[in-house]
């Protein structure tokens, strides 16, 4: 408002972006002191987040960084470019483009990836993993891939409802993407994220890049689990080198 005040109809996403800056803040310890540290966000969208993800790292907290803001519709792009240039936010950059044909980088430190759909939040994880990045911070959505696969004649009370298959599938599709991220190298953890419209689609995935080995039997509790689901995750078949 004039006054300076949250709309109320906006406190929701007023909520929601300082509820991503706490885990922003969790994350500094994770990040290089020494050198720009390089953050990419896929599917940045309006760019809400990405803005005070700069704002918090950059003008709060004086870090030396470079952030990319990455998305496929040009008209919200060149939004946030001429945003960004009107508050003089000299390092941070909006670009038209595809995660999968995004190579401008040989590593970075922190990727963010929010309400990427489906097998696209995989395909950032992936990426993320490849490029070495020490953080991870994603919000799955339209978990699609698993609902499609599963076939458990055990889970058959449950599975027969569609409602609760899609929901099973969506917790268990982000169960097997943390269990992952944890098998090559991650400290991963599953939490609750204020959604900005409102919708169950509220898990944050948050990994740090540990370098900490599996534990004894870790990967054959991961795959006794994606067997029982006649799963073939999309995320297992793009980190299979490394597992």
């Amino acid at each position: 408002t004039p006054d300076g005040k949250v709309k109320k109809q906006k406190y929701d996403k007023f909520r929601q972006i300082n509820r991503f800056i706490e885990f922003i803040d969790d994350a500094l310890a994770h990040l290089p002191k020494d050198r720009t540290v390089r953050i990419l966000d896929f599917g940045s969208g309006k760019s809400y987040l990405t803005f005070a993800l700069y704002h918090y790292l950059r003008i709060e907290k004086g870090l030396d960084l470079r952030v990319t803001g990455l998305d496929l519709k040009t008209e919200v792009i060149e939004e946030c470019q001429r945003i960004a240039e009107d508050l003089q936010y000299s390092q941070l950059e909006f670009l038209v483009g595809d995660i999968n044909d995004y190579n401008e980088e040989s590593a970075v430190d922190m990727v963010v990836t929010l309400h990427a759909c489906d097998v696209a939040t995989d395909m950032a994880l992936a990426r993320a993993v490849k490029w070495n990045a020490k953080v991870i911070l994603s919000v799955p959505c339209c978990q699609h891939e698993l609902n499609s696969q599963i076939q458990a004649p055990e889970l058959g009370v449950m599975l027969q409802h569609g409602l609760i298959k899609e929901r099973f599938s969506a917790l268990a599709t982000d169960s097997i993407r943390a269990e992952l991220l944890s098998l090559v190298g991650y400290e991963t953890q599953l939490m609750e994220f204020i959604d900005i419209e409102h919708t169950p689609k509220n898990i944050l995935i948050r990994a740090y890049q540990t370098g900490k080995k599996p534990a004894p039997g870790q990967l054959e509790r991961y795959q006794a689990f994606t067997g029982l689901l006649s799963a073939k995750p999309f995320l297992e078949n793009e980190l299979k080198e490394l597992l």
